[in-house]
C-alpha cells in the first residue's frame, strides 16, 4: 500500500564524529564568516569536486555469534556507548518461563549484543561469508536451546527510545502447537515496553540525507512524540500495513488510530519527496558545474517543495538567468561582498566600462550590486526565518474579489455560486478549509482574483532589522553605499521574499484544506462501509426510473438472486403493477423494500408508502428504506459485475446492488471505486493520487477490522485484506477451489505467493467458521473407515501439493497440520497463540469455551483478583496484546463489531416538504458530512443542512470515540427545523442530539 522506502538505517548517537559525516554536512550554514570565506559565487573545480552526495558505504554493526554456555558476565555500569540499531521482524521476542538458568543466559546474550558497538569496514564478500557462518551457528544454538527445554513465544516486540525494532530474516515461525521452523531473534525488552526518551530518540538515517532530522520534522508537523514517529517510520519501512500496526503494534505507536497513522504516512512521503527532489536537483546542478558550497547548504536546508523551487529556480534548464546571475557574470560580485565586509575600500567608479552594457554608468553598477545583494538576502536561512516569525505575530489575510475579465465560457450561474467570495477577506489563521477550496475553484475558473495581504509594518520592521543587524556592514560605510544597502533590502523583499511568502501561504492553506477534505471523505467512507448489516432477510431492491420503469430484484438472505423484473409505476400503470409487486412479495415472503435515492426516488417512495399505509400487502408487514445508490450504475457495467452476474441486464444489476447494500454494505461497496460512492466534498479539486491512496487505505482498514470468512468470502472482498492484493486473493480462491475449504490459518502458508510477511499482515484478519470446518472434517472422516487414516491421507496430499509448489518456488513449504484451531475464529494473531494458550491455562479454561459465558466469568474473576498489567508481565507480553487476547476469547463466534453502528432507517410513511414548519422536531439519518455542515435525510425528499457551528461537543454521543466534531453517514440524529427556503428548496436544521 505504501510507497515508502523498504529499508532505512537507524542510529542513536550522543556524539557524531566528524569523519562519520557526509561531506556536505561539514559545511556550516550558521557561520556568516565561514560562508563568506569558503563559498564562491563562480564555480570552482575544487569546490565542485568536494561536494559529494551522501553515500551509504558505512560499515554495518558486527553481528555477534550466540554463545550457549559459560557466557561472561557483563558489568551493569558500562561506559556510555553508541547503540547501532537494525530493523528486525516485529513479531519476534524470546521468553523463557521454564528454566531460571536460561533466563540468566538470555540476559547475558542481550547484554553482549547491546554492548558490542565496534564497527569494522569489511568487504561484501567477507560480510556474506560471516553471515552464512552466523546462520549455521544460530541453527546449532537454537537446537541446543530447544533440547534444553526453552519455550519460544512469539509476541509483540517494540523499539525503545535508545533501542529499536530489529529486522531479521523472514521467519515462518507462527505454527500453532509446533516449534518454530526458524530461529527467532530476541529483542532488548521482551515485554515490549517502549522507552519514551525524546532527547535520545533514535535518529533515522535516510538514504537521502538532509540538513534536518526526519524524525524531528515529522514530529513537528504531526504533533506526535518523536519516539512514536521513529517507531512508525521503522514499521512502514518494514512493509507493515496500517490495519496491522493499528491493531497489533499499539504499544509502539502509543495507541494511535488508523487516521493518525495515515497522516504520519502522508507527511513522511512529502518529506521524502522533498529529499528525493533536492538530491536530484543537486546532481543536476553539480553536473553543470554550478554547485557551490553555499548553494549546496541552501538546498539541503529546504523542507518544502516551495523552498526548493525558490532556491533552484535560477538553475533550471532554459532559464535566462536572474538579474543577480547576470550581474555576477559582469564581475560585480566582489563589489557586493566588499560593501558588506570592507566598505571603506570599495570604489564603484573603478568598475565603470563605457563599452560594456551593464557597466557603462555608475547607476548600472549600483543596480547590479543591488541585485546581487537582494538575491543573497532572499536565500539566507536566518533572514527567511526572521521574516516568517515576524509574520506569525502580524495580521496576514487572504482576499478574493470578482475578476475584472471573466472567461467567456463562464455562465452567470457559475458566477452566482461564488457570490460569498466576490468581496471576501479573512485572516489566514481563521479561514476555513472549505473556503480555501471554494476560492481556489473560483480562481481556476477565472471568476475570482486572489491575493495575500501582508501589512506594510512587516516590511518596515524587516528592512530595519536587515540593515541594522543581519546585514550591517562590518565597517563604516559611506551614505551612498548605505543607500544601496537599503535599496537592496527593499528590492529583495518586494521582488523575491514577498512572492515567496505568498506562495508558501497559498500552498500551505491549499495543502491543509486538501488533506482535511480527503480525511473527511475517508471518515465518511468508513462510516458508510461500517453500516450495520441486515442479515437474515429477503430483500427487494428497487432502482427507480420514469420512462424505462423501475427495476426490481429480489435477493435471498444469502445474497442469491431469486427474481428480477421491471415495473412501470409512473406511466399510468401503477394500479396494475401493484398486483405484480404484491404477488412477488408474497411468493418470496419478502417484507423489506430497498429504494435507491436516484431519479424518481421521491415518487417511488410515495407509491410504496401509500400502499403500505392502506395495508395493501397484508398479511405482510412491509417496510421500506432509502439507500444511497451512488456508483451502482458504474458497477453494473464493470467486468466484475459481468463476471458475478453473467447474462443479466446492467439495469437489473443495479437493483441487485441496491438490495445488497442493505444486506451487507461492506461486501457490496468494496466493489465500487471509493470516489464514486458520493460522500466527499471538492473531491475533484484535490490531489487524485492522495485521494485514491487514502480511500483505498480506509477500505482496507474497514475490511480488515470486520474480518472475512476465508471459506465463503469473494475474491473482491479478499483482495482488500491487509497484506493481500489481487494476485494473492486470486491464488487463495484458486487454492480453495482445488483443495477444498481451509481448515486453519496455517494452511494459508501453502498458497502460492503468500510469504511470511504477507501471512503476518493478513492472518489476524481472516476468520474460520468452526461449525463449518467441523462439519467438513467429519465428512472427510466418514469417507474412510478410520478417521485418523483420513486425516493422515489428507495431510499427505497437502504435503505433496506443498512439495510441488516448493519446486516451482524453490523454497520448502511448511507442513500444515490439518486440525481445526478454535483460536482461528478470533481476532487473536497467530504470533500470540502461545500466550493465549498460557492465559487459558492461567484461568483454567479451554479452547471449547471461546465466546461462551463460562470463559467470560473466569476472565472477569482473574481480572478482579489481579491487575491486567501484572498478568501481562507474568505472561511476558504487553497489556495491549493481552487485551486483544481477552477480547478475542470473550467474543462469541461470528461476532461482528458493526452491530455497534447504526442500521438503515426503515419507514412506513412519507412526509412532504410542504408539511414542515419551523420548530418541527424530526429524526433523520446523516447522508454526508462536509467541512461546513452535515446533510441529513429527514424523509422529505430534500436533505436538510446542519451548519457546522450547530454541531457542538455537548450534542455528540459520548459512547462513540471521535477524532473531530463530525458526524458520519448512517448516524441517526434528532434535529429541529430552524429555517425553510421553499423557492431554493433549502432546509436549515439544528442538531438536538445523536440517537
Amino acid at each position: 500500500m505504501s510507497g515508502l522506502s523498504r529499508r532505512a538505517k537507524l542510529k542513536v548517537q550522543a556524539v557524531v564524529a566528524k569523519d562519520e559525516l557526509p561531506s556536505f554536512l561539514e559545511f556550516s550554514s550558521e557561520s556568516e564568516e565561514d560562508n563568506d570565506k569558503d563559498s564562491s559565487w563562480e564555480p570552482q573545480k575544487k569546490a565542485t569536486n568536494s561536494c559529494k552526495l551522501p553515500t551509504s558505504n558505512k560499515s554495518k554493526p558486527k553481528k555477534v555469534a550466540v554463545v550457549r554456555k559459560k557466557a561472561p558476565q557483563i558489568s551493569s555500569s558500562s561506559s556510555p556507548r553508541k547503540v547501532a540499531i537494525k530493523e528486525e521482524l516485529n513479531s519476534s521476542v524470546l521468553v523463557d518461563d521454564v528454566s531460571e538458568d536460561s533466563k540468566d543466559e538470555l540476559k547475558v546474550l542481550q547484554n553482549l549484543k547491546t554492548t558490542n558497538s565496534t564497527r569494522k569496514r569489511v568487504s561484501n564478500k567477507l560480510r556474506m561469508q560471516k553471515a552464512k557462518k552466523l546462520k549455521v551457528d544460530e541453527a546449532i544454538c537454537r537446537t541446543d536451546h530447544l533440547d534444553g527445554g526453552g519455550v519460544e513465544i512469539p509476541s509483540t516486540s517494540t523499539m525503545q527510545g535508545q533501542h529499536s525494532i530489529k529486522k531479521g530474516e523472514d521467519e515462518d515461525n507462527l505454527t500453532f502447537g509446533e516449534p518454530p521452523l526458524k530461529k527467532i531473534k530476541s529483542t532488548m525488552f521482551p515485554q515490549g515496553q517502549p522507552v519514551k526518551t525524546a532527547r535520545n530518540v533514535g535518529k533515522i538515517q535516510e538514504e537521502l540525507e538532509m540538513n534536518w532530522d526526519m524524525v524531528q520534522v515529522l514530529s513537528e508537523r504531526t504533533s506526535i512524540e518523536p519516539w512514536v514517529c521513529a517507531n512508525i517510520i521503522c514499521l512502514f519501512n518494514d512493509d507493515n500495513t496500517i490495519p496491522f500496526i493499528a491493531r497489533y503494534r499499539k504499544e509502539l505507536i502509543n495507541n494511535l488510530d488508523a487516521d493518525a497513522l495515515r497522516e504520519v504516512q502522508q507527511a513522511l512521503e512529502e518529506l521524502r519527496t522533498v529529499a528525493k527532489k533536492t538530491h536530484a536537483t543537486i546532481q543536476k546542478i553539480k553536473k553543470e558545474g554550478k554547485l557551490s558550497e553555499s548553494l549546496l547548504t541552501a538546498l539541503l536546508n529546504c523542507r518544502t517543495l516551495e523552498e526548493l523551487d525558490h532556491v533552484s529556480a535560477p538553475y533550471k534548464t532554459g532559464s535566462k538567468g536572474t538579474k543577480a546571475q547576470r550581474a555576477k557574470q559582469l564581475g560585480l560580485e566582489g563589489a557586493a561582498k566588499a560593501l558588506l565586509e570592507n566598505p571603506g575600500t570599495l570604489n564603484l567608479l573603478s568598475y565603470v566600462k563605457p563599452s560594456v552594457k551593464g557597466l557603462s554608468t555608475l547607476q548600472e553598477i549600483e543596480m547590479g550590486v543591488q541585485h546581487i545583494l537582494a538575491d543573497m538576502f532572499a536565500k539566507d536561512k536566518d533572514t527567511l526565518d526572521f521574516i516568517r516569525k515576524l509574520c506569525l505575530r502580524r495580521y496576514i489575510c487572504i482576499q478574493s474579489s470578482l475578476a475584472k475579465v471573466s472567461s467567456k465560457n463562464v455562465s452567470e450561474k457559475d458566477v452566482s455560486k461564488f457570490q460569498l467570495y466576490q468581496n471576501f477577506s479573512c485572516n489566514i489563521k481563521n479561514i476555513q478549509h472549505h473556503q480555501i477550496l471554494a476560492i481556489n475553484r473560483g480562481e481556476n475558473l477565472k471568476i475570482l482574483t486572489v491575493k495575500v495581504n501582508i501589512p506594510d509594518g512587516v516590511k518596515n520592521e524587516f528592512c530595519s532589522w536587515c540593515v541594522q543587524n543581519r546585514w550591517r556592514p562590518s565597517q563604516f560605510a559611506r551614505p551612498e553605499l548605505m543607500k544601496i544597502l537599503h535599496d537592496s533590502v527593499e528590492d529583495s523583499y518586494k521582488r523575491l521574499i514577498y512572492p515567496l511568502l505568498c506562495r508558501e501561504y497559498r500552498s500551505k492553506l491549499t495543502s491543509d484544506a486538501e488533506k482535511e477534505s480527503i480525511m473527511m471523505f475517508g471518515r465518511n467512507l468508513r462510516q458508510l462501509l461500517l453500516t450495520r448489516p441486515v442479515p437474515g432477510r429477503t430483500l427487494m431492491g428497487v432502482d427507480p426510473g420514469y420512462k424505462h420503469g423501475c427495476k426490481l430484484a429480489i435477493i435471498s438472505p444469502t445474497s442469491q438472486i431469486l427474481h428480477t423484473d421491471v415495473v412501470y409505476l409512473h406511466s399510468g400503470q401503477g394500479f396494475r403493477e401493484a398486483e405484480k409487486i404484491k404477488r412477488l412479495l408474497l411468493n418470496f415472503d419478502c417484507s423489506t423494500v430497498v429504494i435507491g435515492n436516484g431519479t424518481a426516488c421521491r415518487e417511488t417512495e410515495a407509491y410504496f408508502a401509500d400502499l403500505i399505509m392502506k395495508k395493501y400487502f397484508a398479511p405482510l408487514d412491509v417496510v421500506y428504506c432509502i439507500v444511497n445508490e451512488a456508483g451502482a450504475s458504474i458497477y453494473s457495467v464493470s467486468p466484475e459485475a459481468n463476471k458475478e452476474m453473467p447474462g443479466l441486464d446492467p439495469n437489473l444489476r443495479s437493483a441487485v446492488s441496491i438490495a445488497r447494500r442493505v444486506q451487507d454494505p461492506l461486501a457490496e461497496l468494496v466493489k465500487i471505486e471509493p470516489k464514486h460512492i458520493g460522500v466527499g466534498m471538492y473531491q475533484h479539486d484535490v490531489s487524485q493520487t492522495l485521494l485514491k491512496a487514502v480511500l483505498d487505505s480506509v477500505v482496507e482498514e474497514c475490511v480488515s477490522f470486520v474480518g472475512v470468512d476465508i471459506n465463503i468470502c469473494s475474491e473482491i472482498l479478499l483482495r482488500h485484506i491487509a497484506g493481500l492484493n489481487a494476485n494473492r486473493a486470486k491464488n487463495i480462491i484458486e487454492w480453495r477451489e482445488k483443495n477444498g475449504p481451509f481448515i486453519n490459518r496455517e494452511q494459508l502458508k501453502n498458497v502460492k505467493g503468500l510469504g511470511p510477511k504477507s501471512f503476518q499482515q493478513c492472518a489476524g484478519f481472516i476468520r474460520f467458521n468452526q461449525d463449518y470446518i467441523r462439519t467438513f472434517c467429519s465428512s472427510l472422516q466418514n469417507e474412510f473407515s478410520e478417521g485418523d487414516q483420513a486425516l493422515s491421507i489428507a495431510a499427505v496430499d497437502v504435503q505433496l501439493i506443498d512439495e510441488k509448489q516448493s519446486k516451482k518456488r524453490n523454497k520448502a513449504a511448511p507442513k500444515a497440520a490439518l486440525k481445526p484451531n478454535p483460536l482461528d475464529q478470533t481476532c487473536i494473531h497467530p504470533e500470540s497463540y502461545d500466550i493465549a494458550m498460557r492465559f487459558l491455562s492461567l484461568i483454567g479454561g479451554n479452547l471449547c469455551e471461546i465466546g461462551k459465558p463460562e470463559i467470560q466469568q473466569k476472565i472477569n474473576s482473574l481480572l478482579q483478583r489481579e491487575e491486567i498489567g501484572e498478568i501481562a508481565k507474568r505472561l511476558g507480553t504487553t497489556v495491549h496484546t493481552l487485551q486483544i487476547i481477552i477480547d478475542g476469547l470473550n467474543q462469541p463466534e461470528s461476532f461482528d463489531f458493526r452491530t455497534d453502528f447504526d442500521k438503515p432507517d426503515f419507514k412506513r410513511s412519507i412526509v412532504c416538504l410542504e408539511d414542515l414548519n419551523i420548530g418541527t422536531i424530526l429524526t433523520g439519518k446523516v447522508e454526508n458530512a462536509t467541512l461546513f455542515g452535515i446533510f441529513v435525510d429527514i424523509g422529505v425528499g430534500k436533505s436538510g443542512l446542519i451548519p457546522i457551528r450547530n454541531v457542538t461537543e455537548a450534542k455528540l454521543s459520548k459512547v462513540k470515540k471521535r477524532r473531530s466534531l463530525s458526524l458520519g453517514p448512517g448516524e441517526r440524529v434528532e434535529v429541529k427545523v430552524i429555517n425553510i427556503d421553499l423557492p431554493r428548496t433549502r432546509i436549515t436544521l439544528d442538531l438536538i442530539r445523536v440517537l
